[in-house]
């Protein structure tokens, strides 16, 4: 099979690549269809232009087909590559061959799947392997063994489920709730440590998928960590790869052994499973680190898959459980999953509470999904995790967000949000966003903020932002400053509100300025309602 298979494919681009280019559009439709974007780029296939324009889509196509190991698509981009000039050819010849032996490779590999998919599957737990059954949940005993955690939640006080607290790391002590800078390769983008540091930003993220494809853990142990890689003095935690099953589908294929990924920098494969994802983050030296988790869009329609993917998340975390070889250094926190479906979120919040970790992540939302659903997964979730360990609500940063789920009981937030829409030209303010790339800020002297003591509103105009936006990357390094410093200015104002008995009120007012006309929307009123603030 090894050798025909290539001298098949082979043999078939030999033929076809004279007539290809003669092909009518009908069939370049056809066999196009199954890559979004593709056929615009390639259906006028006529002039030198539009040839270069279809070739990065084709590319990333050709990965794609070898790695879903369809020989069909495999093919076609290969043709077009081909048919594109010998130029491109000569310049893409190394990725396609890179990308036929991916494709041998992803054959075989499947095709050895198909073979053993009669045979019941187990699952290797620490111990003793057992079988692959969604309805199986371990007896105690079989659980892998519980460690003194690396961290201590303290509770210094509450509104009902909002609460203020202590959370104790290895390398600082965070005030909660808290909300967390993104730095998807170990840095936040456009902000160095030492301003995250004046800040008061207590905790930033790392991703452990990125990370690992560059600059490597291996590396980053050699510098004794990504504290001392960054020089970053205060605590870090770590993203397991899971979500990158959601960001990267296209690219990733999830089995029970673990989710194989193509890089988007070479191509090559890489599988991360729990065990994976945990020697990784150890490595990486985080203070919390996050369990390898199966990831599915809020939005996806099928049951059975979300059934599929929470059931997975249980037997994944006694695998990383058993992984985890720094327990008195590093915190690993399990990712409650289940989608909308408050059945699946109650057994999986059973099942991960049995464990007893040192925390816990509400996972799967923020994806798209409606409002009034989100807040209710949210308030299950609270309701039942412990009230001695602290809870993380994964990818929310919308002002409005952040103080409807303080008030349901979070203790921990992170988003690209502020970062992401400051390269955007986009401000936050108490009013909501300031767009400083609008008109009206040609000449508008005022600070974006007049009420914020950051270093930008305090030595930069609107006016001066809103012209510098249009020639200098410098302008979106500065909103996003802002914007980080007006998150934590928010998250110690909710604080210090909890300290001072004041979160209704305080809360009050946050809204009363989002929404000048009492246009409030209905789901954050009934949110706040089940938390105990009346908003009407």
């Amino acid at each position: 099979l090894l050798v025909l298979l290539p001298v098949s494919l082979s043999l078939s681009l030999s033929l076809s690549f004279s007539t290809f280019s003669r092909a009518p559009k009908s069939f370049i439709q056809r066999n196009l269809c199954h890559s979004e974007g593709a056929l615009p780029a390639v259906a006028g296939y006529s002039t030198t232009h539009e040839r270069k324009r279809a070739v990065p889509v084709l590319a990333r196509w050709l990965r794609v087909c070898a790695h879903r190991a369809a020989p069909q698509g495999v093919l076609v981009a290969l043709r077009c590559l081909r048919n594109s000039g010998h130029l491109i050819w000569s310049v893409y010849s190394p990725l396609a061959d890179c990308c036929m032996r991916q494709f041998v490779r992803r054959f075989l590999f499947l095709q050895q799947q198909r073979l053993t998919m009669s045979s019941p599957k187990r699952v290797r737990t620490g111990g003793a392997a057992r079988p692959h059954t969604k309805e199986s949940p371990l007896a105690d005993s079989e659980l892998p063994p519980k460690h003194e955690p690396a961290l201590l939640y303290t509770k210094l006080s509450s509104f009902r489920k909002a609460r203020r607290g202590k959370l104790k790391l290895p390398h600082f002590t965070c005030d909660t709730p808290m909300f967390m800078p993104v730095g998807t390769q170990g840095s936040v983008k456009g902000l160095t440590p030492a301003q995250l540091e004046t800040l008061d930003c207590h905790t930033i993220l790392g991703n452990t998928y990125h990370l690992a494809l560059r600059p490597g853990e291996d590396l980053v142990d050699e510098f004794g960590g990504l504290h001392s890689l960054i020089k970053w003095n205060r605590n870090m935690l770590t993203d397991s790869g899971g979500f990158q099953m959601v960001s990267l589908l296209d690219l990733a294929e999830i089995t029970e052994q673990g989710v194989t990924f193509q890089s988007p920098v070479d191509g090559s494969p890489m599988l991360l499973t729990p065990e994976r994802s945990i020697q990784i983050q150890n490595k990486l030296g985080a203070d919390i680190m996050m369990a390898l988790d199966d990831v599915v869009a809020s939005t996806t329609p099928s049951r059975e898959r979300v059934e599929e993917a929470m059931h997975r998340t249980i037997r994944w975390i006694d695998r990383c459980m058993s992984a985890h070889s720094r327990q008195e250094r590093q915190n690993l926190f399990a990712i409650v999953q289940g989608g909308l479906d408050a059945e699946l979120r109650a057994t999986c919040l059973r099942e991960l509470i049995r464990r007893d970790l040192p925390g816990y992540a509400v996972g799967g939302l923020s994806g798209g999904e409606e409002k009034s659903k989100f807040w209710k997964v949210v308030d299950q979730c609270t309701s039942a995790l412990p009230e001695n360990k602290p809870r993380y609500l994964m990818g929310v940063g919308y002002p409005l967000d952040l103080v409807v789920c303080v008030a349901l009981g979070i203790d921990m937030f992170d988003c690209v949000y502020p970062t992401r829409t400051g390269r955007f030209g986009i401000a936050l303010v108490p009013e909501g966003t300031l767009s400083v790339k609008a008109k009206h800020c040609k000449e508008d002297m005022r600070p974006i903020d007049p009420e914020c003591s950051c270093f930008v509103c305090q030595n930069h105009s609107r006016a001066h932002l809103h012209a510098l936006f249009k020639v200098d990357s410098a302008a979106s390094v500065l909103i996003s400053y802002h914007n980080i410093a007006y998150l934590m200015r928010l998250m110690k104002s909710m604080r210090d509100a909890l300290d001072k008995g004041e979160f209704p009120s305080f809360v009050q007012g946050f809204m009363s300025r989002q929404f000048p006309a009492g246009d409030y929307p209905d789901w954050s009123v009934n949110a706040l309602k089940a938390a105990g603030i009346d908003l009407l």
